[in-house]
C-alpha cells in the first residue's frame, strides 16, 4: 500500500494546482470587461469570440465572465483563497450562488466573516457543500430577508432546458419549486409503481420515464413506450428506410442515430415523409417534394434541410429554429431571396453577424463557412453531406492505347 501521508500530499497538491488555474483565469476574465451591461452586444460578443478557445459554449463562458466578476468585486477574499490553492472554482460558485441575493456591500461583508469563520474550522469545512452552508448562516446574519430574495429569485429564474445526449437520447430537466417539483414527481413515481404490478419488461426508472413522457405528450400514461412523431428533419436513406442497409439515419442538431430506431420513428402514423432529391456526387439536397406551393416556403425549407444547422462553426442550433440570412443583405446589397444567397443563423449569431470586429463568410454552394472574431482568430467548418456522395464511376480504359 502507498504511503498515506504521500497520497495526502498529491490530493492537496492537485487541488492546488486546479485551484490557481481557476483563479488565473477568473483575473483574465475579469481584466477583459469594459463594464458593460450583462446582456450588452459587447459582452455577448467576447463570449462568442472566446467560446472555441476556453472549449466553452457562449452561455458558459458568460457564466465564467459573470463568476469572475463576482468574485473580484463582491468576495475578493474567497478569490485570494483560489489563488493560494484552498478552493476551485466549483467551490467558489457554490458560495456565489448562496451570496447572490444581497447586495454589494453585504457580500463584502459575508466575505470577511467566512474568511474568519473558516481559519478556525476543520478542513472539512472547506468541502463546497460545507462553505456553502456556513456563508448562508452569514448571509442570514448580514441580510435577515436574503432568503426570502433569494426565493423570489429562484422562482422567476424557473425553466425547461433540453440537452441532447448520445446514442439517440437527451435529457429533459425543469427548475421548479420544490413544493411544486416534489409534487409531480410523487405524481409520476406512485403512476409508475402501480403499473409495474402489472408490467414486468420494464424496471422501475423506465416506467418513471415513460409515463413522464407521456403525461407531457397527452397520452395514457405507461400504456405503451412513448414515441415521438418525426418531422422532415430524420435524414434516411431509401435502403436504411427500407431494411436494406444500416447506415445514414441522423436527426438535426442531434447527430448520427441508430438505423433501427430511425426506422421506429419513420414507420409512427404521425410522422410526415417528404422526398429530398440529393446530387449523388455531392450529397447535398437539390430539390423538395412538391409538397408546398408557395416558393418561399419551399425556399425556405430547402435550406433547412441542405444546412441543418447554424453556420458559425461552433453553433449547433437546428436550422429549423434559426433565421433564413440573406448573405447579402435584401436592402442594403439587393440580395435575393434564394438558395444561393441563402444561410440558417441562429437568432443569436444572426444579431451579431454584422456586429463591430466580426467577419462572416459562408459558400451556399460548397458549405464552406468562416468566422473571424474581434480577436483576430478564424474558425471554418464544412457541411457535412445529407447523404454520402457517392463515388465517380471510373472511366472505361481502352486494353490497348490508340495508335499515333
Amino acid at each position: 500500500m502507498r504511503d498515506v501521508e504521500g497520497i495526502v500530499e498529491l490530493a492537496r497538491s492537485v487541488l492546488a494546482v486546479r485551484a490557481r488555474a481557476d483563479a488565473a483565469e477568473v483575473s483574465f476574465l475579469a481584466s477583459l470587461d469594459s463594464g458593460a451591461s450583462s446582456d450588452s452586444l459587447e459582452r455577448r460578443s467576447l463570449a462568442e469570440a472566446l467560446a472555441p478557445e476556453l472549449r466553452l459554449s457562449p452561455q458558459g463562458v458568460l457564466d465564467r465572465i459573470h463568476t469572475a466578476l463576482a468574485l473580484t468585486y463582491r468576495m475578493p477574499r474567497l478569490l485570494s483563497a483560489m489563488q493560494h490553492g484552498q478552493v476551485d472554482r466549483y467551490g467558489a460558485e457554490r458560495v456565489l450562488n448562496v451570496v447572490a441575493p444581497v447586495s454589494d456591500s453585504d457580500a463584502l461583508e459575508v466575505d470577511r466573516l467566512l474568511e474568519e469563520k473558516l481559519s478556525r474550522l476543520s478542513l472539512t469545512a472547506w468541502q463546497p457543500r460545507n462553505m456553502a452552508w456556513h456563508a448562508s448562516q452569514l448571509v442570514k446574519q448580514v441580510d435577515p430577508g436574503a432568503e426570502t430574495a433569494a426565493a423570489r429569485m429562484a422562482h422567476e429564474g424557473r425553466k425547461v432546458t433540453l440537452d441532447h445526449g448520445v446514442y439517440a437520447q437527451s435529457r429533459l430537466a425543469a427548475d421548479l419549486p420544490s413544493d411544486v417539483a416534489s409534487a409531480a414527481y410523487a405524481r409520476v413515481d406512485a403512476m409508475a409503481r402501480k403499473l409495474r404490478l402489472g408490467d414486468s419488461s420494464r424496471n422501475l426508472d423506465q416506467l418513471r420515464a415513460d409515463v413522464f413522457a407521456d403525461l407531457l405528450l397527452g397520452n395514457d400514461p405507461g400504456v405503451t413506450v412513448p414515441q415521438s412523431a418525426a418531422m422532415v428533419y430524420l435524414h434516411m436513406p431509401i435502403d436504411t428506410a427500407l431494411s436494406m442497409s444500416e447506415t445514414g439515419a441522423s436527426i438535426d442538431g442531434i447527430g448520427p442515430i441508430p438505423a433501427v430506431y430511425a426506422r421506429e420513428i419513420m414507420t409512427n402514423p404521425k410522422s410526415i415523409w417528404r422526398k429530398v432529391l440529393c446530387d449523388s456526387a455531392t450529397g447535398n439536397p437539390v430539390d423538395l417534394g412538391r409538397t408546398s406551393y408557395r416558393p418561399n416556403s419551399t425556399i425556405r425549407k430547402l435550406v433547412e434541410v441542405r444546412d441543418r444547422m447554424c453556420i458559425v462553426p461552433w453553433c449547433r442550433r437546428p436550422a429549423r429554429h434559426c433565421d433564413f440570412d440573406h448573405q447579402k443583405q435584401w436592402a442594403k446589397d439587393n440580395g435575393t431571396t434564394a438558395t444561393d444567397n441563402a444561410a440558417p443563423r441562429c437568432r443569436k449569431h444572426h444579431r451579431l453577424k454584422n456586429a463591430p470586429g466580426w467577419i462572416h463568410s459562408y459558400d451556399p454552394l460548397h458549405g464552406t463557412s468562416s468566422v473571424t472574431t474581434p480577436l483576430g482568430v478564424t474558425y471554418t467548418d464544412k457541411r457535412e453531406p445529407v447523404l454520402e456522395p457517392r463515388s465517380p464511376e471510373p472511366a472505361d480504359v481502352p486494353e490497348d492505347p490508340p495508335p499515333f
